[in-house]
């Protein structure tokens, strides 16, 4: 029987009190599974002590389709990370952005009525926050505190102490269709590995990649997967808004394929060695070599002008980038604040692929490489990994989530509904 994942199980908390200990982390994407172990805990940054790759074909847009081909790739990924760390795991935190993953949010308030704000009202604010929380049949994956209000004052970091007549807080609740996380849950326990966690591939980027002033000031992550785009929008310090779209780096592989009659495998290699997102001068006079779909021996190998396979490329991202400035809209990234793109995952690894986003969505653009883990290898320092290293930063980090936190038996009474906290955090811009 597969086994069941609950849609979140928090981490107990590290500090710096506490020693060592390893922990595993799991990225099953639609082109490769990787794995890392590493050393949390203590006064240090993480430290990597083992890694491994593997080539996936059993997931179509992040989601498993074939149960075999994904566990034989996560099992071969994990022991490769095991026998370099010299350690057995028996639980991964994974990464996660199938399941046409979003976000809303959800509200509460309660009435403290002048009084000074006690450890006790933050408890019941809680509760009140996870009442609020309406999955409408799917699974929740992070249900993270995003923004407190007091008395209408929006952005109060520590409320703890003050005092308020109105204490709110605002909950940015990130969802995933249950079929798709019980089919990750299944694969990964075929290769006899349990889940301890599922963590939103965008936010897990986001802590390997932005800094806090990024943060603070306002950033939206956008990671080019090979199957799914995954974005996250930050404001004030926190994540508030989710999005995906099917859509990633594999299309523009599939595009070269048909348009120059190639098999795949070579027109990954002319994406990789030979493309680019934004044309030169010089790619009208340059010629590329285009291997042919049959290896019969009889078939010469085309040739066509750079500019055409740059043509090619810049069609898709205009499709791609698209969606993402639909999406951007609709998470509410607009205003004169609003113009900070950080690019990661495989995707970004393209040509020119910075200057291309920075003209189509007129912001400030740079790629995004994972930081703060201590030994991570080298093949795994490009942006293709920033979940896989996020995940360790998450695992070293802790993260209030009110969706698994006891609601009491008289609850306050919660203010249901979406809020309007990504407007209040860039409308008036």
């Amino acid at each position: 029987m597969a086994p069941k994942i609950p849609s979140r199980i928090p981490l107990p908390p590290l500090s710096r009190s506490q020693p060592e200990r390893a922990v595993a982390v799991l990225d099953v994407g639609t082109s490769k599974v990787s794995a890392l172990i590493a050393m949390v805990g203590g006064d240090g940054e993480p430290r990597v002590i083992g890694s491994g790759q593997k080539p996936c074909s059993g997931l179509k847009r992040g989601t498993v389709t074939d149960f075999d081909k994904a566990e034989m790739a996560i099992r071969g990924a994990m022991d490769q990370a095991e026998r370099a760390a010299g350690v057995q795991i028996n639980s991964v935190i994974g990464g996660f952005a199938a399941g046409s993953m979003a976000s809303t949010m959800a509200s509460a308030e309660i009435d403290i009525a002048g009084a000074n704000i006690t450890p006790t009202d933050m408890v019941t604010l809680r509760q009140a926050g996870r009442a609020a929380i309406d999955p409408r049949g799917r699974t929740v994956v992070h249900a993270l505190p995003a923004l407190y209000t007091m008395d209408g004052l929006i952005g109060v970091e520590s409320p703890l102490g003050l005092h308020a007549d109105r204490l709110g807080m605002d909950i940015h609740v990130v969802t995933a269709d249950t079929p798709a996380i019980l089919n990750y849950g299944r694969a990964v326990g075929q290769a006899h590995l349990g889940v301890s966690a599922l963590v939103a591939s965008p936010i897990a980027a986001s802590l390997a990649v932005l800094d806090a002033e990024e943060r603070d000031i306002g950033v939206a992550l956008i990671e080019i997967g090979a199957g799914i785009t995954s974005i996250a929008v930050h404001k004030f310090g926190i994540a508030v808004g989710v999005a995906t779209i099917p859509m990633g780096s594999v299309d523009i592989t599939d595009d070269i394929a048909a348009a120059f009659a190639t098999r795949r495998s070579g027109a990954e290699r002319l994406k990789t060695f030979d493309g680019a997102a934004v044309a030169t001068s010089r790619d009208l006079a340059e010629a590329v070599t285009i291997p042919p779909a049959v290896e019969d021996g009889g078939t010469e190998p085309n040739k066509v002008s750079r500019a055409a396979l740059v043509a090619v490329i810049s069609t898709r991202l205009d499709l791609l980038f698209g969606e993402i400035a639909q999406a951007l809209a609709t998470l509410g990234f607009v205003g004169p604040q609003a113009r900070r793109i950080v690019l990661t995952g495989g995707g970004a690894d393209l040509r020119s692929i910075a200057d291309y986003a920075g003209s189509y969505l007129g912001c400030n653009v740079r790629i995004g490489r994972p930081r703060g883990l201590i030994g991570l290898p080298q093949a795994q320092e490009g942006p293709a990994f920033a979940t896989l290293a996020g995940l360790v930063l998450f695992a070293a980090s802790e993260h209030a989530d009110v969706w698994h936190q006891p609601v009491s038996s008289d609850p306050a009474a919660p203010r249901r509904g979406l809020s309007g906290v990504i407007e209040k955090l860039w409308g008036s811009l």
